[in-house]
């Protein structure tokens, strides 16, 4: 059971869909963390007769990313997201650990805007956030994960 787009989630403009099921699993108001570096090593070309060095790109990392201020309305990616952790008896799950995540960023009108496809994403981290029986807040949940790759897609605007 997915996240329909509601008027109670218009405030979340991200959704969670998992690999290319096109089904939202959850819903946030705020994604950040996207951050990719590249390590380089500096060497001179065998055929460069100036001298001069040039940059070798050689490691890449990917900086965990978090989704925070929503909250996941399906129990099979709540499951997978604690799967990841050690349970009472035995450690993590090793198997289906990581998964390609596609978070759809979407416009005013809820059109999906820009989705930014994370690869091998592996849950790393969950928060829940404190509840007060004595406030009317919303239940939200924080997620992240760490990747291995992305892909940035954007989609066409829908024609009037």
């Amino acid at each position: 059971m997915g996240i329909t787009y509601q008027e109670p989630f218009k405030a979340f403009r991200f959704l969670v869909e998992v690999e290319s099921g096109g089904v939202a699993v959850a819903a946030f108001s705020e994604f950040s963390g996207v951050k990719m570096e590249v390590d380089t090593v500096q060497a001179r070309s065998g055929n460069d007769n100036r001298g001069v060095q040039e940059y070798i790109p050689v490691l890449t990392r990917f900086a965990p990313v978090t989704l925070t201020k929503g909250v996941v309305g399906d129990n099979d990616f709540l499951d997978w997201l604690f799967s990841a952790a050690a349970g009472p008896e035995t450690g993590p799950n090793g198997a289906n650990l990581r998964r390609t995540l596609n978070i759809v960023a979407l416009d005013d009108k809820g059109n999906r805007g820009v989705t930014w496809s994370l690869k091998d994403a592996l849950p790393i981290g969950y928060e829940l956030t404190p509840m007060s029986g004595g406030r009317s807040e919303v239940l939200s949940e924080s997620l992240t994960f760490a990747i291995t790759g992305m892909e940035r897609i954007t989609h066409e605007p829908p024609q009037p």
